[in-house]
């Protein structure tokens, strides 16, 4: 695709990948800027052109949360895993397992990250957490603690997963093939896990009332 866009290109290739099928150009490859743009841009087609996950009056909590989520969260379990020594891995652990206590905390009295409704703060969050106790619990060394047992962040997932169509855009086994199968310096034998039993993802969650005065 990155070659197609620019013929003999030779640089890093990276998802996700906004294309312009028309021009056969990459239009954006920042997932960042790709979920604002994904937000508002092509109403037009939406099923639901009302829904607005990026709201004028909470950009400025939204912003906070996806800038600590980024460089704590998102990008903190790669640190990790690449980590090239005990120092720095140590650093970023703590960072990283600071940040979900924080989160866990604020997800006591709200149930999503800014108040009652989802917003691109959960979708950046939910796709590291979706991820977690599958690969990066093991393979990037964030062995602290899984996803599952803390007391609010586990039930938060649940929540996130079953809402309507997000299930179906989470495919665990192309999770397990693309990190263990592809990460040749982390795991050179290629084996992928057989496990873990994602059968939790669909217990109830009970966060229905949280927040709800």
């Amino acid at each position: 695709m990155y070659q197609l866009a620019q013929p003999g290109y030779t640089g890093r290739s990276t998802v996700p990948v906004l294309w312009d099928k028309q021009t056969k150009s990459i239009v954006n490859n920042e997932s960042a800027e790709i979920i604002v743009i994904l937000n508002s841009e092509f109403n037009e087609f939406a099923t639901n052109p009302t829904l607005n996950l990026y709201p004028a009056e909470l950009k400025e909590k939204i912003d906070w949360w996806n800038q600590k989520i980024y460089t704590s969260v998102n990008n903190g379990v790669y640190r990790c895993g690449f980590a090239q020594t005990q120092a720095a891995y140590n650093q970023v652990c703590d960072e990283l397992f600071a940040t979900l206590d924080e989160i866990d905390a604020a997800l006591n009295t709200s149930r999503y990250l800014c108040g009652n409704n989802v917003t691109l703060a959960d979708v950046r969050l939910f796709t590291t957490l979706f991820r977690f106790d599958i690969v990066y619990y093991g393979l990037f060394k964030c062995n602290r603690h899984r996803i599952q047992d803390y007391p609010n962040l586990g039930a938060y997932l649940r929540d996130l997963y079953q809402l309507p169509s997000v299930a179906g855009t989470c495919d665990l086994e192309s999770v397990k093939q693309d990190y263990y199968g592809n990460l040749f310096p982390l795991n050179p034998g290629g084996i992928v896990p057989s496990g873990p039993d994602m059968a939790f993802m669909l217990k109830p969650h009970n966060r229905e009332t949280i927040g709800v005065h």
